[in-house]
């Protein structure tokens, strides 16, 4: 036995197939769209040959990676489950709804099922910005059952995404009061800089707050905000325009610090 397991990871619809130890340890990587497996350890290529046998579909090149920044140096010596850049808009709820569905015919909707919309669009959103130089992470967990719908990182700096469902309906906000259709209003304001103020201790830089309202029929501000940016899904792009605050380096390695599920512990 080699005592190698391959580890599949998904991100903006590309797949890589890590070589790990037991203990979690990158011994190499297979990715499928360029052909090539990389080996962090020559002395191992016959047994990471071995383990990814079953996944390998057409010849392939074989050798050492590219040198890695110091930011890919970081995000391989991660354990696989420490990763929280795998993680799909709304995983939590994913986990939520796969242990428990609920009944199939309710008289009102699941909200959890609402929720997960509006994070996958919004999510959808931020992934997009890949190619702007930004990254996002979701549904990262925070201490005591919390987590941070969405966190966005780029050259305009760093921003703690919560999403709200509003489809097809009035948004109203006077600060820090968001007023959903015909609801009583709620303090949700208060929950965005919260989130943001949890993330900029954690990583030890600025995290702003933004609301981002998932396919509202319409928007009121009502007062000046505090702090806080308000977008619809739609305006989320325009974030890509943004710039002046982060170096391509600084993102890099904030990035790889957020991605560490251990940088949360303690927020």
């Amino acid at each position: 036995m080699s005592g190698l397991r391959v580890v599949p990871t998904w991100r903006h619809g590309q797949e890589r197939l890590y070589v790990c130890h037991t203990d979690g340890r990158n011994v190499a990587w297979y990715d499928r769209e360029a052909a090539r497996i990389n080996l962090l350890s020559e002395d191992r290529r016959e047994d990471v040959l071995h383990a990814l046998g079953p996944f390998l579909t057409g010849p392939v090149t074989i050798g050492p990676p590219p040198v890695p920044t110091p930011a890919e140096l970081a995000r391989l010596s991660l354990h696989p489950d420490d990763d929280l850049a795998p993680n799909r808009p709304g995983e939590a709820l994913h986990l939520a709804l796969d242990r428990d569905p609920g009944p199939q015919h309710r008289l009102r909707p699941d909200q959890r099922r609402r929720a997960l919309t509006a994070e996958q669009v919004v999510g959808e959103a931020l992934d997009a910005l890949d190619g702007a130089g930004w990254h996002a992470l979701h549904s990262i967990p925070l201490p005591g059952g919390d987590r941070l719908h969405h966190l966005v990182i780029g050259p305009g700096g760093l921003f703690a995404v919560h999403t709200l469902y509003a489809r097809k309906q009035r948004v109203r906000i006077a600060d820090p009061m968001v007023t959903l259709g015909r609801r009583d209003p709620l303090p949700l304001l208060r929950r965005v800089r919260s989130d943001a103020d949890r993330a900029s201790y954690a990583l030890t830089a600025e995290v702003r707050p933004l609301l981002a309202l998932a396919g509202p029929a319409d928007v009121a501000v009502l007062n000046p905000l505090r702090e806080v940016r308000v977008l619809q899904d739609t305006e989320l792009p325009g974030l890509a325009r943004t710039g002046g605050v982060l170096k391509p380096a600084d993102v890099e390695a904030l990035h790889a610090m957020a991605r560490d599920r251990h940088t949360w512990g303690k927020v």
